[in-house]
């Protein structure tokens, strides 16, 4: 019998809405959820290619602030999340570092919309201690947040096991999160996850595609899903 174990999103980082769909086309069968980075695109995300991914589809625009490419005002940055839940976007990725009026903008449009909010916090220089990262936790569930994604980067194994921990703390409370660290001591902390509470982990299309340090590709989470769950 399978395992039980959480989702997993493929992630595209691409300048139009035809170079996502044809990133997706080869791995759509082994997604559960396709993250659409608006900071990589150079036009709107169009309700005909969230229509033909076929999937649920989480839109992120992640600032140059947490590393990601979008360097415009914050106003601009929400829209662009905006007009991405109009045009019909299941979820967008908001960060918990975002000043509270522009969350809670996004938010209430959210609702509008029928959509779920994925509020994340990313450490791109090491993983906080416990208590701080219970803190971070705290922040995410008093947003307001229908999910939490908490990634930090991980120096040792205790660090990558600091994260994990992160999901009993989650399960509590009944908050789904995503939580896994970065780097080569993390990598292991990605598959991990799907089966120690996560609510989802992230996949590349493939290794030039990548859009975060130890990031693995689909192809490769699911050759060693399969390992986990062929029957003992």
């Amino acid at each position: 019998m399978a395992l039980a174990r959480g989702l997993i999103c493929v992630s595209v980082l691409a300048e139009s809405n035809a170079a996502v769909l044809a990133a997706v086309a080869p791995v759509a069968g082994l997604a559960d959820v396709v993250e659409i980075r608006l900071d990589g695109l150079r036009e709107p995300l169009t309700p005909a290619c969230v229509a033909a991914l076929g999937k649920p589809v989480l839109a992120t625009n992640r600032p140059i602030w947490e590393g990601g490419r979008f360097a415009g005002s914050e106003s601009e940055r929400i829209g662009c999340l905006e007009t991405a839940l109009r045009n019909g976007a299941h979820q967008v990725d908001i960060e918990l570092r975002t000043a509270p009026e522009f969350r809670d903008r996004l938010l209430a449009t959210a609702r509008a919309c029928g959509a779920q909010v994925l509020v994340s916090s990313h450490d791109f220089a090491a993983t906080p201690a416990a208590d701080l990262l219970s803190a971070i936790l705290g922040q995410m569930v008093a947003s307001g947040a229908d999910i939490g994604k908490i990634v930090t980067t991980a120096a040792t194994p205790a660090d990558a096991l600091r994260v994990l921990a992160l999901q009993q703390e989650a399960e509590a409370v009944a908050f789904p999160l995503c939580a896994f660290a970065m780097g080569k001591a993390g990598a292991i902390s990605r598959l991990a996850t799907l089966y120690l509470g996560g609510h989802m982990t992230y996949a590349a299309p493939s290794p030039e595609q990548a859009t975060a340090p130890g990031q693995i590709t689909i192809h490769n989470l699911h050759r060693l899903l399969a390992l986990l769950d062929c029957p003992q």
